[in-house]
C-alpha cells in the first residue's frame, strides 16, 4: 500500500540550501498510519464478529469507519506521485523519462496485486474459485491509477517549464476526478459496458464474476479519482508558492473539508435525482466529495499534528506527532508489507480468532494483537532496511 515519496532524513525536500529536510513531509507518513489504523479495525471486527454481535452498534461504526482507508491510500498514492514527479522535473529529467519512470512504477505496484492475489489463491488452495486470481483489489487500483496518472501528466504537462507543467496537470486531475465520479451512477448501471470480457469491464465497475458491480471491489469509477485528487493537491500544496504559506494554506484547506462535508450531505437530501439509479454509498458523487471533505480535514490535522520548522540549520519539532516515537507514522513508512500481512492473520487460515464467532471484546482484543504485531514487524522492517543500507 505504501509508495513512499522521499528517502532518508538527510535529503532535501527541493535541493536547495534552505529547504527543510523530509520530516516536513511526516503527515503524510502519519496519515497512512492513520489507514491503515482503520484498516485493521475494519477488517478484524468484519472477519471475527458473530452474527450475534453484528448487530450492535460497535460493527455499524466499524464498517462507517471502514469507508475511510481506501480513499486515504488511494488519494496519497496520488499526493506521492506529485512528490516524486516535481522532483524529477526539478531535477532536469527528460519529460518522457519522467511519464516512463511514473508508469513503470505503477506497473510495478499492479504487479504487487497480482501477486497478492496468487499468494492468497495459494493459500486457500482446494476452495478458492480460480477467479479471485483476477479480482480487482486495492492494489490493483493505485497501480492502475499511477499508470493513468502518468500518462496524463505527460499528455498535460507539454513541454513549457516545470512549473507551468504542475499547474497543468493539478488541474487536469481535478477535471478527471470530477468526470470519473459523475459517470461513476451511469458506469454501474445504465451505462455498463456488457460487451466486454468481465475481467476487463470489473476494472471498470467491478462486476467481477457476478451480474452486477461489487461494492467490496475497487474498479476505475469512482476509486480512481481518489487518486487523480491526491495528485491535484500534492502539485498544488507542495509548490514553491504553497511551501511559503503551509500553515495558513492547510488551516484553509481543513475548512474547505469541513464545507464541502456540510454542503454536499445537504446537497444528498434534496428530492431532485439526475440519476436512473442513485446509490448513495457506493457510487453517489456526493458522498465521494464527502469522503474527499473528510480527507482534506485529515490532512489538515495531520499536517498540523506533525509540524515543524526548519530553524537555524535545525530541524524543530512543533506538533505532538514528531515529538518522540509515533506508531501511526512508523507503520505509515511500511503500510504495503502490514497490509499483506495481516490479511491472512484475520481474513485467512492463519486467522488468530475463529471467524463470525467472536465477540466484540474478543474481537476488540485481536484488534489490538494485530496492531502491535504489524507495528513491530513495520518497526524490524526499517532496522532491517537501514542495517542492510550501511552494510
Amino acid at each position: 500500500m505504501s509508495f513512499r515519496p522521499y528517502g532518508d532524513g538527510a535529503k532535501q525536500l527541493t535541493g536547495t540550501a534552505t529547504a527543510s529536510p523530509v520530516s516536513r513531509l511526516a503527515y503524510i507518513d502519519w496519515m497512512r498510519g492513520f489507514a491503515c489504523l482503520f484498516m485493521f479495525q475494519t477488517h478484524c471486527y468484519d472477519s471475527w464478529l458473530s452474527p450475534e454481535a453484528r448487530k450492535g452498534g460497535l460493527f455499524w461504526w466499524s464498517q462507517l469507519g471502514g469507508t475511510l482507508p481506501a480513499p486515504l491510500f488511494l488519494f496519497l498514492a496520488g499526493f506521492s506521485f506529485a512528490y516524486v514527479t516535481n522532483r524529477l522535473r526539478q531535477k532536469g529529467v527528460d519529460a518522457n523519462q519522467v511519464a516512463r519512470q511514473m508508469i513503470l512504477r505503477g506497473a510495478e505496484v499492479l504487479g504487487f496485486g497480482f501477486l497478492f492475489r496468487l499468494m492468497e489463491y495459494t493459500l486457500a488452495w482446494g476452495w478458492a474459485p480460480w477467479t479471485d486470481l483476477l479480482r480487482v483489489d486495492i492494489l490493483n487500483m493505485i497501480g492502475l491509477s499511477m499508470i493513468l496518472m502518468g500518462i496524463v501528466c505527460r499528455l498535460s504537462a507539454g513541454d513549457g517549464s516545470s512549473h507551468r507543467a504542475s499547474k497543468l496537470n493539478a488541474w487536469s486531475g481535478v477535471a478527471i476526478a470530477a468526470a470519473i465520479s459523475l459517470l461513476s451512477p451511469l458506469m454501474w448501471t445504465t451505462w455498463r459496458p456488457r460487451w466486454l470480457p468481465w475481467p476487463i469491464e470489473s476494472y471498470i465497475n467491478g462486476v467481477h464474476t457476478f451480474d452486477k458491480p461489487q461494492p467490496w471491489l475497487f474498479p476505475i469509477f469512482p476509486w480512481a479519482a481518489f487518486a487523480f485528487l491526491g495528485m491535484s493537491a500534492g502539485f498544488l500544496l507542495l509548490s514553491d508558492w504553497a511551501r511559503a504559506r503551509e500553515p495558513k494554506l492547510f488551516l484553509g484547506v481543513g475548512a474547505l473539508g469541513a464545507g464541502m462535508i456540510a454542503v454536499f450531505h445537504t446537497l444528498d437530501a434534496w428530492p431532485v435525482q439526475i440519476y436512473p439509479v442513485y446509490d448513495f454509498w457506493h457510487t453517489s458523487p456526493n458522498f465521494f466529495l464527502i469522503r474527499v471533505g473528510i480527507l482534506l480535514l485529515i490532512l489538515s490535522f495531520a499536517y498540523a499534528w506533525c509540524y515543524g520548522e526548519w530553524r537555524d540549520g535545525k530541524w524543530r519539532a512543533i506538533g505532538w506527532g514528531q515529538r518522540g516515537f509515533s506508531p501511526l507514522a512508523q507503520m505509515g513508512q511500511t503500510s504495503l508489507l502490514v497490509y499483506w500481512v495481516h490479511i491472512e492473520f484475520v481474513y485467512g487460515k492463519f486467522s488468530i480468532l475463529p471467524k463470525r464467532a467472536s465477540t466484540a471484546s474478543a474481537a476488540t482484543f485481536g484488534l489490538g494483537v494485530i496492531f502491535v504485531a504489524m507495528l513491530l514487524l513495520s518497526m524490524a522492517r526499517t532496522r532491517w532496511k537501514a542495517r542492510t543500507a550501511h552494510a
